[in-house]
């Protein structure tokens, strides 16, 4: 098992994330997913280094997730970028029922399978994975071109 070797330690902890980068395939696809499938507010910004390159961002709450193009990337940027790559975790304290009902309602199409080792759901759409806890379940959103859920029950 990988262990950290031993070092000083930093004189500084890190307060929260300013923003996480997905890398995807379409960036008005995946807008809007984010936006009309699970209430994200879109921002269109411009680079301080080039004000006439426009940026495209995901808001929810106090956090935001940077979206790049593939092959249309910004610098800097990950070593290794691809779309499907982002894995993530959202939480909400809406029951799970409530949030599938929901997901069907705006027409996402859900096959749930039970398994019995932990609360899990897995959604399907375009090209991103995300994963959101719901109270004491796991949603993960993968985002593909097929759209499912897979739901495990348990601890």
């Amino acid at each position: 098992m990988w262990q950290p070797k031993q070092s000083k330690t930093s004189s500084f902890a890190v307060k929260s994330i300013d923003h996480v980068v997905l890398t995807v395939r379409s960036i008005p696809a995946t807008v809007e997913f984010y936006t009309k499938k699970l209430g994200m507010k879109h921002e269109v910004f411009t680079s301080a280094k080039d004000p006439s390159v426009e940026r495209h961002a995901l808001l929810f709450g106090s956090q935001k997730i940077n979206l790049h193009e593939s092959g249309r990337e910004f610098e800097p940027k990950a070593q290794a970028v691809q779309p499907g790559s982002g894995d993530l975790c959202f939480l909400t304290d809406t029951k799970v029922e409530d949030v599938l009902n929901d997901l069907k309602s705006v027409g996402i199409e859900l096959r749930v399978f039970d398994f019995a080792i932990a609360n899990f759901m897995k959604l399907w759409h375009a090209d991103n994975n995300v994963l959101w806890k719901i109270r004491d379940m796991w949603l993960r959103v993968t985002h593909r071109d097929d759209a499912a859920v897979e739901r495990t029950e348990g601890t």
